[in-house]
């Protein structure tokens, strides 16, 4: 059973997977996270953005998701360093009380880019949780999920 866990030795020790033989490929994932902010931050929007005491709060969050999906391996051990080709992080408004953000990350490598894709979603739903924490605190992260992949042995489209 230990040899199908790829990142266990031989003395069930942890490991990086070694990629060196693998083949360099085209590849992307897409995350998204759903966010619950309720109406009474929802209302202080102007358009589609917010400006808080900490700056326009979708903009910001966009650059933090873009960081994150940068230092993915810096936080997940077991990530390869990645050179990511591209980045593409969007948030909108979807009703009244939750926003939707979708991260997109692009490369050509040995190795799949989900992992990125996740943390740039992730961090930026944390990022617009602290800028608007003054205004409420009962906003929920409710899901962050891969949403597509593709390249590598396998893709994955779950919509």
């Amino acid at each position: 059973m230990k040899d199908k866990f790829t990142h266990i030795n031989k003395k069930n020790n942890p490991k990086m997977v070694n990629v060196g033989d693998k083949k360099i490929t085209k590849r992307k994932a897409t995350a998204k996270a759903t966010m619950f902010l309720g109406s009474e931050i929802i209302a202080h929007f102007q358009g589609k953005e917010l400006i808080t005491k900490k700056g326009p709060v979708f903009q910001t969050a966009i650059v933090a998701g873009i960081q994150a999906v940068k230092k993915t391996s810096d936080l997940i051990p077991m990530c390869h360093p990645l050179l990511i080709n591209g980045t593409d992080i969007d948030i909108q408004i979807i009703d009244n009380e939750h926003i939707e953000i979708i991260c997109e990350v692009s490369i050509e490598g040995k190795t799949g880019v989900e992992m990125e894709a996740l943390t740039g979603a992730n961090i930026a739903a944390l990022t617009v949780y602290d800028m608007c924490k003054a205004i409420s605190q009962k906003m929920v992260i409710k899901e962050v999920k891969l949403v597509k992949k593709s390249g590598g042995k396998s893709d994955i489209n779950n919509g």
